[in-house]
């Protein structure tokens, strides 16, 4: 099956998270959950985001590059959130990479690199109302994306909820996350 490296929210490595990982080792996939926040977890995304600025966002990402070194090359980056960053940075730049699952969150590719690589397929997924993911912009650098890269999707859904994946949260969407988990594991079989 497919080695995947998850990366966390900004809420940290929730049982949540874990909770997905599981789901994906269930169907045979082998999934590695870096924590990047070295064992802290926040209850709010408020409290989750000032961590998150008091260490910086590079910093985030460099965490997520340093948790690769030791892995083998062909893998699928996939990250919730914030944790897109260094999911983004290193299938786009890191050699080998098999493929890209960024959830509720995209960055313009040209943080990264010059181009999307040409033979790593991505997915994208946000809600088509979610306050962050359309209002910030992430979904323009989504569109970008997928309009520059050869095999790139991106899955849109009704709602306004940012981590409508994580069963363990409020903003969970059951409809959403079920199509969500359907469309990963094809892409992870593909």
């Amino acid at each position: 099956m497919t080695d995947v490296v998850l990366f966390h929210h900004a809420l940290g490595l929730t049982p949540g998270v874990t909770g997905f990982a599981g789901t994906l080792r269930r169907a045979g996939h082998t999934v590695h959950t870096p924590d990047l926040f070295e064992g802290k977890t926040f209850d709010t995304l408020d409290q989750g985001m000032g961590y998150i600025e008091q260490i910086g966002f590079g910093e985030v990402i460099g965490r997520g590059t340093r948790a690769v070194e030791d892995l083998p090359a062909d893998l699928v980056y996939a990250g919730f959130s914030v944790g897109v960053l260094p999911a983004q940075k290193l299938a786009q730049t890191r050699p080998g990479a098999r493929g890209a699952l960024l959830y509720y969150s995209c960055v313009p590719v040209t943080e990264f690199s010059p181009a999307w690589p040409h033979a790593v397929p991505a997915q994208v997924h946000g809600m088509d109302a979610d306050p962050v993911f359309v209002g910030e912009g992430d979904i323009d650098a989504a569109r970008a994306l997928v309009a520059s890269a050869e095999q790139a999707e991106l899955f849109l859904y009704p709602g306004d909820q940012h981590y409508f994946a994580d069963s363990t949260l409020a903003s969970y969407d059951p409809e959403a996350a079920a199509l969500l988990l359907d469309r990963t594991l094809a892409f992870l079989q593909a």
